[in-house]
């Protein structure tokens, strides 16, 4: 366990005025006991499910009928539904407010800014709504999108969801492949895309790609360009079936929004896992449970409020998108940033932050290693004041992290890091504005989440790492696999471990002070930078070249990040030189994206598999980490696993 040091202690104040102690105050009376802690108060969360989250709706003023069951099989994983009776629309609790006050503040790389009002919000979201409409779309109906993260794409998402169809998104720098290998499971009806976007200083063009993926999708009927570059008519005239958002919706006046409230297990998101194992998994999240999970985590441990100023960095492809736009749900102005953070230097961020009152500021770890290696000291330039919250997520946040954002960003604010994933589409573990934050640590677990650590035999666990475990069912769970019709592929991600138990792949330690260490993946995943990606999506590429016989890919551990090592198993004759090594990048690039390209290759001559043929990335993992291989016996060559060993390529 790390040596923890108090780095942060709320006042009497703040206490009084976070919503988390209203909300204590009134579970108190529900519940006829009175709750002094949070620790009190997550254990009545978690032992008490249905008045907890019958207290979360009404307290959060969730809008919609809730019916009169609140949890039935609530000890069945998977298998229990929360508010089985109501109805609600995910849209309309997002667009309740109106007025000419900020809704989205857009900032790009490329120094362009943008606001959209509330009301300018739905005009736009009744506009696309009128459009879908027009189009054909129905309940159950999937739209899908290739967005940078700006205010169409937020608009988009919400007539979308207004009409009970299904969004899924990822970010416009996903190659041909891997748009097609998300998309082309779910068979979009409705294809968004930008005419391009800014990175690093440069406007890239993704006209040519999106030709070749709509050529790939036929269950696509119409694709709109988002203008972002100023050629969005240009491009639209080129691809059939497709137009310009603007010309689009021209015909359309806006009028009121209207609202299709459904089940509260109505699919809202298709989420993608990493693809560790083959094509990405389809992970189907419910209006209701993402709704409710949202606002509770944005309410209660954020502390976010109506006027609150949200940002999060984070790409349409990553489930940190879906949890900002929530922010809408509380009355937050939702601050969108898309292009690279360091461009053109690590100051852009806190550029943003000091110009709009950034009050909740979310970043990831990487983000701020990165700033702390640079040198920058923001509390000397820039005026952060309105920050309340840091938010940190992605990976985990080093002792030496959470000490610089009190010595060089912001002496009082309240830095929560926070961990759950796209599968659940929210938090295990987060920070609460209400108790003292402690160096290396995430303060406490969600409200109705039963979060434990256990070891592989299945006991419980203090002071030892073990597996980051959920033992009772919440809101958040997924309401399926798109295209698992058995629910193997559902049970099998998450139950096959520990029967009736949900066990996430973390690597976990509770503290001594009630809140927990996340020490990493504990299975396959890679997480360079806080972003999960999935081997098999980099197989899919090189083993495309007809130099790379088989290839094998892992997470190396290496300052206080992970880094993405390749092995490769060449064909006769091949030789790893330097321009095979820059061939096997690009394609990696240009297919997967650039998070998936590897920061070292290695060539090898033979990779250990299974008996049945798998080859075993945990195993050669465990190697170049100098930890025991378990299960030995199960591999058909396990003297392969020499061949990793001490490389003196992965020294450096």
């Amino acid at each position: 366990m790390s040596e923890a040091s108090a780095l942060w202690t709320p006042t009497a104040e703040q206490i009084a005025d976070a919503p988390v102690t209203a909300f204590m105050a009134a579970a108190s009376k529900k519940a006829g006991q009175d709750f002094s802690t949070y620790a009190e108060l997550h254990a009545w969360s978690v032992g008490s499910r249905e008045a907890f989250w019958e207290l979360v709706w009404d307290f959060c003023g969730v809008v919609g009928d809730r019916g009169e069951r609140t949890l039935v099989d609530g000890d069945r994983m998977p298998g229990a539904s929360f508010f089985p009776d109501a109805r609600i629309s995910f849209a309309e609790n997002l667009l309740r407010k109106i007025g000419g006050g900020d809704a989205l503040v857009f900032r790009g790389e490329d120094k362009v800014e943008r606001r959209m009002s509330w009301n300018e919000l739905h005009a736009l979201v009744s506009r696309l709504q009128q459009l879908f409409r027009s189009l054909g779309v129905k309940t159950g109906d999937r739209i899908a999108a290739m967005m940078p993260n700006m205010p169409e794409t937020v608009a988009a998402m919400l007539a979308a969801t207004s009409l009970g169809a299904i969004w899924s998104s990822c970010s416009p720098d996903f190659g041909e492949q891997g748009v097609l290998d998300r998309f082309g499971q779910i068979e979009p009806v409705v294809f968004i895309a930008p005419d391009g976007y800014w990175y690093n200083g440069k406007a890239i063009e993704v006209a040519g790609k999106v030709a070749a993926v709509v050529g790939k999708l036929p269950s696509v009927r119409k694709t709109l360009i988002v203008d972002y570059l100023g050629m969005s008519g240009d491009i639209a005239d080129t691809i059939d079936g497709a137009a310009s958002l603007e010309a689009a919706i021209e015909p359309f006046a806006a009028k009121p929004v209207t609202f299709e409230r459904l089940p509260f297990a109505h699919p809202l998101y298709i989420l993608f896992s990493s693809g560790t194992t083959g094509i990405p998994k389809c992970i189907v999240h419910s209006a209701g449970g993402t709704l409710i999970q949202h606002v509770k985590e944005q309410r209660l441990n954020c502390g976010i409020q109506d006027g609150d100023r949200v940002f999060y960095f984070t790409t349409c492809g990553w489930m940190m998108w879906n949890w900002l736009v929530s922010g809408l749900a509380s009355g937050a102005t939702l601050l969108l940033y898309d292009g690279s953070p360091f461009y053109p230097d690590g100051n852009t961020i806190f550029d943003f932050a000091d110009a709009e009152k950034m009050t909740y500021f979310g970043t990831s770890a990487k983000f701020i290693d990165a700033v702390r290696k640079a040198g920058l000291r923001p509390i000397d330039t820039h005026d952060l004041s309105s920050v309340r919250t840091l938010s940190s997520t992605g990976s985990p946040l080093s002792p030496e992290g959470f000490d610089y954002v009190y010595e060089a960003i912001k002496k009082d604010a309240h830095l929560a890091s926070i961990s759950g994933g796209t599968d659940i589409a929210a938090c295990f573990v987060l920070g609460v504005p209400i108790q003292p934050v402690w160096s290396g640590e995430i303060q406490v677990p969600g409200l109705g989440m039963a979060v434990d650590v256990w070891d592989d035999d299945g006991h419980p666990v203090r002071g030892e790492k073990g597996e980051l475990v959920c033992t009772r069912a919440f809101p958040s769970m997924p309401v399926m696999f798109w295209n698992d019709p058995s629910g193997e592929k559902y049970h099998a991600a998450y139950f096959d471990r520990f029967d009736n138990i949900w066990c996430h792949g973390d690597f976990a330690e509770w503290t001594e002070h009630g809140g927990m260490i996340i020490y990493g993946r504990s299975d396959a995943t890679l997480n360079p930078g806080g972003v999960r990606i999935g081997t098999a999506e980099i197989y899919n590429q090189v083993e495309q070249l007809p130099e790379v016989a088989e290839a094998i890919c892992i997470g190396q551990d290496w300052d206080r990040d992970v880094r993405v090592v390749l092995f490769v198993r060449l064909a006769a004759g091949a030789t790893l030189d330097e321009d095979l090594t820059n061939r096997i990048k690009a394609k990696i690039r240009n297919g997967a994206t650039p998070r998936h390209v590897p920061a070292k290759i290695v060539a090898v001559t033979d990779i250990p598999r299974t008996k049945s043929g798998k080859i075993t990335e945990l195993a050669v993992r465990d190697v170049v980490h100098g930890r025991a291989v378990k299960n030995k016996e199960a591999l058909a060559n396990p003297e392969a696993l020499e061949l990793f060993r001490d490389l003196k390529e992965l020294q450096d």
